[in-house]
Parts: C-alpha cells; sequence; structure tokens
C-alpha cells in the first residue's frame, strides 16, 4: 500500500450530510470543496422515516456517485440515526456544512454545538458560494414541479432523473 496512511498518517477524514434529494449544485460545490481539503469525504444521506422523498435512498445515493465520481476520495453512503454515531462508527472527526445565509447559522451552530457535545466531533462551516445562496432541494422541486427551468441548478444526470420523476407524477 502506497499514500498516507502506509506512511504511518492517519487519513484525514470528514462528513458532509444531508437529505440530497435531490443533489443540487449547491451540495456539490460544498462537496467539491471539502473533497480538496480532506483525504476522504463521506456523504452521508441520513434518512428521516417522516420524510417521503422524491428519489428513494438508494437513487439518491447512486446520483451523488454518478455526480462526485471524479473527485476519487468520495464515500457515499446512508444513515439513519444521529449523525455522531456515523462518525464514531468511522472515525471521522469533522462535519462539513455549508451555510447559504445568516438564518442556517443558528440552527447549525446549535447542532455543531450538540454534536460536539455528544461527541467532540467538530462541525466547519463552509460559506456557500453566492451562486447558490439561494439553492435548497425544495425549492428546486417544487419550481420543477411548475414547469420552471432548474437545468442551470442541478448536475445534468440529475435534472434528468429529476425531470423524468415529475413526468411520472
Amino acid at each position: 500500500m502506497t499514500g498516507p496512511e502506509s506512511e504511518g498518517r492517519k487519513l484525514r477524514r470528514a462528513v458532509c450530510p444531508g437529505s440530497f434529494d435531490p443533489i443540487t449544485n449547491g451540495h456539490l460545490d460544498i462537496i467539491a470543496r471539502a473533497s480538496k481539503l480532506y483525504d476522504v469525504v463521506h456523504v452521508a444521506v441520513m434518512i428521516n422515516q417522516s420524510k417521503q422523498g422524491l428519489f428513494t435512498v438508494e437513487e439518491r445515493m447512486d446520483l451523488i456517485r454518478q455526480v462526485t465520481r471524479d473527485y476519487g476520495n468520495v464515500e457515499v453512503e446512508s444513515h439513519h440515526g444521529l449523525l455522531v454515531d456515523f462518525c464514531k462508527q468511522r472515525d471521522i472527526p469533522a462535519i462539513v456544512k455549508g451555510l447559504r445565509a445568516v438564518s442556517d447559522f443558528d440552527y447549525e451552530l446549535q447542532m455543531a454545538q450538540m454534536n460536539n457535545g455528544l461527541s467532540g466531533v467538530e462541525t466547519l462551516f463552509v460559506p456557500t458560494n453566492p451562486t447558490y445562496s439561494f439553492l435548497s432541494s425544495s425549492l428546486v422541486k417544487e419550481v420543477a414541479a411548475w414547469g420552471g427551468d432548474v437545468s442551470h441548478l442541478l448536475p445534468p444526470v440529475v435534472h434528468e432523473a429529476l425531470t423524468r420523476r415529475l413526468a411520472e407524477k
């Protein structure tokens, strides 16, 4: 084996969590930036049983794998439960979250403090690219459902999947 682990250095790991229903260019921007800072970036598709997604967890994971394939250091998994448990199981010391606006900060800060208090996992906030500061999966789905053009907000393969899924409904 070659690389950081064979040289006695522990791999730097982080997780980018979310529902990713579907993954947007905003999500992808944060994952891409994290992949430049860490040896391994785990993308955790969090499962919320109380929410019915447009895409299944497996479909979301597949789309994420397709759009992050070229990064070379992204692992995509799903998780049901506390994010800190996901981190503990994989020896991940850091959570990377994108912040779109000041309104995100209040909630995310509380989550970061809770996660750190529960497990010592640190949260790193990355300011979202201003191009995507308004972007959310929910908004994309709503605009697309009404026939709006969201092609510039999603990777092409995700836009195609969204268009197909909405046509089925």
